[in-house]
């Protein structure tokens, strides 16, 4: 295996840790003001992602950075290209991480409406045109002979690809409604699983639809194991929600996303973007950095990617308790400023 593959496989690596740690955390958000009808559920929904969320999102930036160093011509077309869908999610992103920051620092219902909408809104947002500017990957985009995206914002829009963006938003509404379920206890743990499964059997009818036409229309023979493995790991994610078991149903969740990006990386490859031309395709080794870049780079992964995974690993064990309504106070209690009088008098 050349350094070229390894590190298209590492980037579809990095792509799986986020849609599946951040995958759950809009789902959370999404379902914020659905599952959380007062204010205390809200808050024990916000508190079950609450340690996590930020430290999910640094697959982002993880995967962004490696596609920028590795893959350099695919990482500018890219980013020119789905300007505006990638400038939505970021300023949807960074509506719902100041929503979350922000939002317990004022003790007025009013505020913290507002913060539930960005917090809301940051997820959705993401959760729709991640899945839309995966499937454009996967159908191919309009590219010139020097590599440049040449069609509209509205050209990425097609039927596909907005099913792909239904695809993602259910998985991971349902993703959620399972983590929240594993995360809660009480009331707000049974009336999350009962959601977690209807939003289960709508999430395996759209990506069965999505995925066969994926599959007829724009991938390999090969690939057909990753939908068969998503289709498995869907139904028993389904089933074992149903009996109560929600460990094992996040599992099964998290590898139905995982045979997801196999399915789309998959069908890319050995492309990194195809065009509807194929002679105007980026591909593994036209879009490259030099020989030399890659290995450094896989020194440097080898040497701190297993950290990072350590942490992610501490972290969730830390925090791998269920919380429940009574955990949750009734204010959060801010201190006021007091001021000596001393300091008042002329």
């Amino acid at each position: 295996m050349d350094l070229n593959i390894l590190w298209f496989i590492l980037i579809a690596i990095l792509w799986t840790g986020y849609l599946i740690l951040e995958g759950f955390d809009f789902g959370v958000g999404m379902l914020l003001t659905i599952l959380g009808k007062k204010e205390k559920e809200r808050r024990l929904l916000i508190n079950t992602i609450g340690p996590l969320w930020d430290g999910n999102e640094v697959w982002l930036l993880t995967a962004g950075g490696a596609t920028f160093a590795a893959f350099p011509e695919w990482y500018a077309t890219l980013f020119s290209g789905f300007y505006i869908p990638l400038f939505l999610i970021l300023i949807a992103l960074i509506l719902r991480g100041i929503s979350f920051e922000y939002r317990s620092k004022i003790e007025d219902p009013k505020w913290k409406r507002y913060c539930d909408f960005g917090i809301s809104f940051g997820s959705w947002v993401p959760a729709v045109l991640w899945g839309v500017a995966f499937a454009n990957l996967v159908r191919g985009v309009e590219l010139d002979a020097n590599h440049q995206f040449v069609g509209g914002f509205f050209s990425l829009l097609t039927p596909f690809a907005l099913l792909g963006g239904v695809v993602t938003t259910l998985l991971f509404l349902s993703h959620g409604a399972i983590f929240i379920s594993l995360k809660t206890d009480g009331d707000m743990r049974y009336r999350a699983r009962a959601l977690a499964s209807k939003l289960s059997l709508a999430s395996i009818v759209a990506a069965a639809a999505w995925a066969i036409w994926a599959q007829v229309a724009y991938s390999v023979a090969w690939t057909w194991a990753a939908v068969a493995v998503a289709a498995i790991a869907l139904v028993a994610s389904w089933l074992f929600n149903a009996k109560g078991s929600e460990g094992f149903a996040f599992i099964s969740s998290s590898v139905a996303i995982l045979a997801a990006v196999i399915l789309i990386f998959g069908s890319m490859y050995p492309d990194v973007m195809p065009a509807h031309d194929a002679a105007n395709s980026l591909n593994i080794y036209n879009a490259s950095s030099t020989d030399y870049t890659l290995k450094i780079m896989t020194w440097v992964a080898v040497l701190l990617v297993p950290l990072v995974l350590l942490y992610q690993g501490w972290t969730i064990h830390v925090f791998r308790k269920r919380l429940k309504l009574e955990h949750i106070p009734e204010s959060i209690g801010l201190p006021t400023l007091s001021v000596p009088k001393a300091e008042l008098q002329d």
